[in-house]
């Protein structure tokens, strides 16, 4: 995996605003004021955010001791293998240093909590030196094993306590990742059903495929990584205490990729074969292809409707074509 300095400003600009692979930000927090206090030990980083939580409830994923930190289905693929409870973060944060060095202790982690409901002034305290424009969230747990999954957003995660290892996957390893129900998730993205530390091979042969175009990234507290979007990762965290900030930025809160999906699955996938290579021509042209190509000399701008530019005015029309649609159902 590509690998930059955290002075190498200009390398970094590049590779977020291309988004197209992923690369270690070695260094990028380094000065973080909350990096500085991990490097203390447990208690340090415990003190610094129990002194800066609000009091907003952390929802927590709570899981048995034999699962070994993966949190996942079920068995019998009903439901999943942990529970949910909450509790601030000074609690989250005693629990976790009163479960230290017991070697049958339950699993922690509360992920994905923006900034805001729970910890105060963390962001303004440690700014990260790269505008996203949206809040920083915060991950906090013991030791955890993150099924494979994406993020349809430009993602920057900061190590901030613990360690961690990123394994990604390139978008185009979907079919060899063998991709669990995309209705009924774990925790929101649809994941792999692979078990990336014990790989069964029998049950998902194509997966080692997968493995040949596999990047690794080690990271240590004040590290960082960048994922684009929709690039497939597992997370590995190590530790008593771990903690991470991730940034998701630079997706349109009006765009709706997977319902776009659902939809062609329900009135394309089941078509016969010839119609649905039919529709294909027309996805390849409208929304794979050239978009001058497709539009051409041939329509003038009046005409073009939602064929023309993006504008307030089209995804309006288009949002009230489709639901104008599924309303007649």
């Amino acid at each position: 995996m590509h690998e930059l300095d955290c002075g190498d400003a200009q390398g970094i600009a590049r590779i977020v605003a291309e988004a197209r692979q992923p690369a270690i930000l070695r260094g990028l927090a380094r000065g973080w004021p909350a990096v500085a206090a991990a490097r203390e030990g447990d208690e340090a980083i415990a003190a610094y955010l129990a002194s800066r939580d609000n009091g907003g409830a952390l929802k927590v994923l709570v899981g048995p001791p034999e699962i070994g930190g993966r949190y996942f289905y079920d068995d019998a693929m009903r439901g999943v293998n942990f529970r949910h409870e909450e509790m601030p973060m000074r609690a989250l944060l005693a629990r976790l240093l009163s479960l230290r060095g017991n070697s049958d202790a339950p699993g922690l982690y509360a992920g994905s909590t923006p900034m805001p409901e729970c910890v105060d002034r963390f962001a303004a305290e440690n700014p990260l030196p790269l505008d996203t424009g949206v809040d920083p969230r915060i991950w906090v747990g013991n030791a955890s094993r993150i099924a494979t999954h994406y993020d349809m957003a430009r993602n920057i995660a900061v190590v901030v306590a613990g360690r961690r290892r990123f394994t990604l996957f390139p978008p185009g390893q979907i079919a060899n990742l063998y991709v669990g129900p995309v209705e009924r998730t774990i925790a929101g993205q649809p994941t792999s059903m692979v078990d990336p530390d014990a790989p069964d091979y029998d049950r998902f042969p194509r997966y080692a495929e997968a493995e040949r175009h596999r990047q690794v990234a080690d990271l240590e507290p004040g590290d960082a990584i960048f994922m684009p979007p929709m690039w497939w990762h597992t997370v590995r965290a190590e530790g008593a205490l771990n903690v991470l900030v991730n940034y998701w930025f630079g997706q349109p809160a009006d765009r709706f990729p997977f319902a776009a999906l659902m939809l062609a699955l329900h009135s394309i996938r089941d078509l016969p074969d010839a119609e649905r290579a039919a529709w294909r021509n027309w996805f390849d042209h409208y929304v794979f292809g050239d978009d001058a190509r497709a539009v051409a000399d041939h329509l003038p701008p009046r005409a073009r409707g939602v064929l023309g530019p993006p504008a307030p005015q089209r995804d309006a029309m288009m949002i009230d074509y489709v639901l104008g649609i599924c309303g007649k159902r």
